[in-house]
């Protein structure tokens, strides 16, 4: 595993995450995994209790992930979102649109194509999970 990129503030939570069944069932635990397959809708219950939600991405090309995370953000999830796994650099700016603030990619990124990635599109077209204003509201206000 690479080095964690957090875009948060806050102390990053130290407790091992468990599964989406594991943690349903317990009522201590503070940090989940969510595995391609899993039912994010189960922990929309338990959303103030969470401080991290892992999401795994075993392949770059499943993108189960990012329905998670959006589901999650617009429930008002507001606890730390990584995505975990086979995470590529190109990916990272419609990740943070879909509500991840951290990242534990595979392999190690290079900080010169993290910021490029971020900063390569300055504009957006529609709504998503985070802050940024589409195009449009712009030029009709």
């Amino acid at each position: 595993m690479a080095e964690t990129l957090r875009y948060r503030d806050d102390q990053p939570v130290d407790h091992p995450a468990v599964t989406v069944d594991a943690f349903v069932d317990q009522s201590n635990a503070q940090a989940v995994r969510i595995e391609p397959g899993d039912d994010t809708r189960e922990l929309l219950p338990h959303l103030q209790r969470l401080a991290l939600v892992e999401v795994n991405f075993p392949a770059f090309g499943d993108g189960r992930g990012y329905s998670s995370a959006r589901m999650l953000r617009e429930a008002g999830y507001k606890g730390e979102l990584r995505a975990v796994g086979d995470v590529l650099v190109d990916q990272l700016a419609y990740m943070r649109r879909c509500g991840f603030d951290a990242f534990e990619p595979d392999q190690q990124f290079d900080m010169d194509d993290v910021k490029a990635a971020f900063e390569r599109w300055p504009e957006v077209y529609q709504n998503a999970a985070d802050d940024r204003t589409p195009i449009w509201t712009k030029r009709h206000p």
